[in-house]
């Protein structure tokens, strides 16, 4: 089943708890994986951003809205404990929700309470009840950026001439590493008669190695059929090279895909359409400058352990 939400982690964490015994998130997890029928796999699944399993996460999340709600208590860092309200609330299992969402938004919600109107009740408790981790609601705020901008990256290639294009490609995979610490590594071929290839990128000194570009600038409907890539194979074989990049600001059909994917060892073609192009342009920070750094911490656990806790 799909790993479930902090917010419906919560109730299930908190009947764990209901024996009196004080847990971690990693005792936890072990209590809860067979409550929510999570497999081996599913309990370690990682955030694609590599920032740690999801569900132990979620269950972080889940026993701190816990704690901010006065339903159970933390003897030492990391560890929790059913208090005498958890107990009590666990009575009306139905209710318990609706009441950490209210005590949530009454301890650290005032702020956002007095700009709320009447006409937006319930702003504060809907932003509490979220259903995604503030990390999940940060990371996905971070990626609708990106895929704004890298439709903003497209739309900008697009107003430009087929010629810079060029010119862009090269520089993009010379700061993607290619062409190493050779001088002047990458060249933009003649304007005419460029006999299929627009770019090459030189690997070695002398010349031996070398990846040849095509790059074509489509809108984004009009996608590369596997005839231009047959072409590319063909102008590859012209040039005496088994290397080959073929970009675009489109796509491939997937008659294209499907041949690039068939040749032979002795020809190698990566095909790199529009959304894989945009990506690479912000990461490798082509035509980018930094906006704004967001700079998250966490508590060093080797610095506060080393401090005595207070006796129970």
């Amino acid at each position: 089943m799909p790993i479930p939400k902090h917010d419906e982690i919560q109730i299930p964490a908190l009947q764990a708890l209901q024996d009196g015994e004080i847990r971690n998130a990693i005792a936890m997890e072990k209590l809860l994986a067979p409550v929510f029928e999570l497999s081996e796999e599913e309990r370690v699944q990682l955030y694609e951003s590599g920032n740690g399993p999801v569900f132990k996460d979620r269950i972080t999340w889940a026993l701190s809205y816990l704690s901010m709600a006065g339903l159970v208590q933390k003897p030492k860092r990391g560890y929790y404990q059913i208090n005498e309200e958890g107990q009590k609330r666990l009575a009306q299992p139905k209710k318990l929700k609706e009441y950490i969402s209210q005590k949530v938004n009454s301890r650290y919600g005032k702020a956002e309470k007095t700009k709320a109107t009447k006409a937006q009740p319930s702003k504060v408790l809907k932003e509490t009840v979220d259903s995604n981790t503030p990390a999940e609601r940060l990371y996905n705020s971070f990626q609708d950026i990106k895929a704004s901008i890298y439709r903003e990256i497209i739309d900008t290639i697009l107003s430009k001439t087929p010629r810079e294009f060029e010119r862009l490609v090269v520089e993009l995979l010379q700061k993607m590493g290619y062409g190493g610490e050779i001088e002047n590594a990458g060249e933009v071929t003649q304007y005419v008669n460029d006999k299929g290839i627009d770019g090459i990128i030189r690997e070695d000194i002398l010349g031996f190695g070398r990846i040849n570009i095509q790059a074509k600038r489509y809108a984004v409907s009009n996608n590369i059929g596997r005839e231009d890539i047959q072409k590319f194979v063909g102008a590859l074989a012209v040039a005496q090279s088994d290397k080959g990049v073929f970009i675009t600001t489109s796509d491939f059909s997937k008659g294209a895909y499907e041949y690039a994917e068939s040749l032979n060892s002795a020809s190698k073609i990566v095909l790199i359409n529009g959304e894989r192009l945009a990506q690479y342009i912000y990461d490798f920070n082509l035509g980018m400058q930094s906006e704004r750094v967001i700079e998250i911490k966490k508590l060093d656990s080797d610095y506060w352990d080393d401090l005595q806790d207070e006796e129970s």
